[in-house]
């Protein structure tokens, strides 16, 4: 009797659930009829949804995540509707970047500069907080190892603009451009120096050439003519986190990973392996339970949360400068108010979803908030006149680093105050 109740109440419970659709569709290039694997699949909310099959073929959704739009990096995104039942065929786009020129042997910096889209996601088992981000970050690539000028291969964030929206378990809902928990990965991904093409495309100018790690592919490199685009798939064999060098402490740590790709675009390729100078752009879906670091649980003190970001990153323009010039950047001596956000033509039309959440945020009164707000006397600052003495005493404290070590105390003691503060409080609630 009892086992007769219980396959009674799965029966019922496989019914509650959406319907999924077991999707026939399958995305291939326009020209070459080539399947084009693992596309990004974003719902009719403008959220990722899942990736394609090694195969091109969609993922199993429900009719409510329909119509789904389409995007592989390279090519004009494109909708599916869930009568859809047969071969969707992406058309590719060329990137016109201005031409790079280097005007003298003492120009040995590459500089690139590049617009990001992230969409990211935390998650626990009662909250969700939904990040679209959108931002100017540059590259500083030495192009000569013996230059003593290290640059940097990750993004730096020139400007930026946050959308936030706060979800709870019952449904409702805010907003704000502004959270207190960093979990996205977008800024860990960078780009990768020179790198060999496989044999079988430096021969053959167009073609795909897959490398099968332990248990699956693990890189799939697919050539049309000077167009190259590299997918890997980073958990399928450990030689593949070569492509993401700024993630070796997380593996590490074991930091727990469902899945983690990182697809590159180059164009203009003319020699036997790709290199900074040809990187028309990329893009990565990374999810991960946890964020491998003490950040503070969303809701409940051992509560577990999941992380997911999917960025992509547009190359839009290069140039060659001095290691002079290189290192006025890294200085940071720049008018950032000068530096807006410059969408590229390629970059898609945002989803209505993503314009009324950044119409919403763009709506908040925030002078309204910060009236509200009883401010943590601990952050305020205080206005001292200081005589002459304190002032010689500062700058020979500073000399001898003794005021960045007392700093780091005083700022390491109030960050353990305000932990214990948070751990009680989750521990309450």
């Amino acid at each position: 009797m009892l086992r007769l109740l219980i396959i009674f109440l799965l029966l019922i419970s496989f019914q509650t659930l959406p319907a999924q659709k077991r999707s026939n569709v399958i995305i291939a290039d326009s020209l070459s009829r080539e399947v084009l694997p693992y596309a990004s699949v974003f719902n009719s909310n403008g959220k990722l949804a899942g990736v394609c099959s090694v195969d091109g073929l969609l993922p199993h959704l429900s009719e409510s995540d329909y119509p789904l739009t389409i995007r592989y990096l390279g090519y004009k995104e494109k909708c599916v509707n869930y009568q859809d039942s047969d071969t969707v065929f992406l058309q590719e786009y060329t990137v016109d970047l201005p031409e790079v020129i280097v005007g003298s042997n003492k120009h040995k910096i590459l500089h690139t500069l590049a617009y990001v889209r992230e969409y990211s996601m935390l998650t626990t088992y009662t909250d969700t907080v939904f990040l679209f981000r959108e931002k100017m970050v540059d590259y500083m690539l030495p192009m000569d190892k013996r230059l003593k000028f290290e640059g940097w291969l990750n993004p730096r964030i020139l400007k930026s603009n946050s959308y936030y929206r706060f979800t709870d378990s019952t449904g409702l809902d805010s907003v704000s451009d502004q959270c207190n928990h960093h979990f996205s990965w977008a800024d860990w991904v960078g780009i990768i120096p020179t790198a060999a093409i496989p044999e079988s495309l430096v021969r053959n100018r167009i073609g795909v050439d897959t490398i099968r790690g332990k248990y699956s592919p693990t890189e799939i490199w697919l050539r049309n003519d000077d167009r190259l685009t590299l997918d890997v798939n980073v958990l399928a064999d450990t030689t593949s986190r070569k492509w993401v060098p700024n993630f070796s402490l997380f593996f590490k740590e074991n930091l727990d990973f469902e899945q983690f790709r990182v697809k590159f675009n180059y164009g203009n390729v003319v020699t036997d392996s790709i290199a900074p100078i040809d990187l028309t752009g990329y893009s990565f879906n990374i999810e991960s339970n946890g964020r491998g670091r003490g950040m503070f649980r969303f809701s409940r003190n051992d509560e577990p949360f999941f992380v997911s970001t999917y960025a992509e990153v547009y190359v839009v323009d290069k140039e060659y400068i001095t290691v002079k010039e290189a290192k006025k950047w890294e200085k940071g001596n720049l008018n950032l108010d000068d530096i807006c956000i410059i969408e590229p033509q390629e970059a898609p039309e945002l989803q209505s979803a993503i314009e009324m959440l950044i119409d919403r945020v763009n709506n908040v009164d925030h002078d309204k908030i910060r009236l509200t707000m009883t401010p943590d006397k601990r952050l305020a600052g205080r206005k001292v006149e200081r005589n002459f003495g304190q002032k010689v005493l500062d700058r020979v404290k500073g000399i001898l680093g003794i005021s960045n070590i007392l700093g780091r105390r005083k700022q390491t003691r109030q960050w353990k105050e305000f932990r214990q503060e948070q751990l009680e409080k989750n521990m309450r609630d």
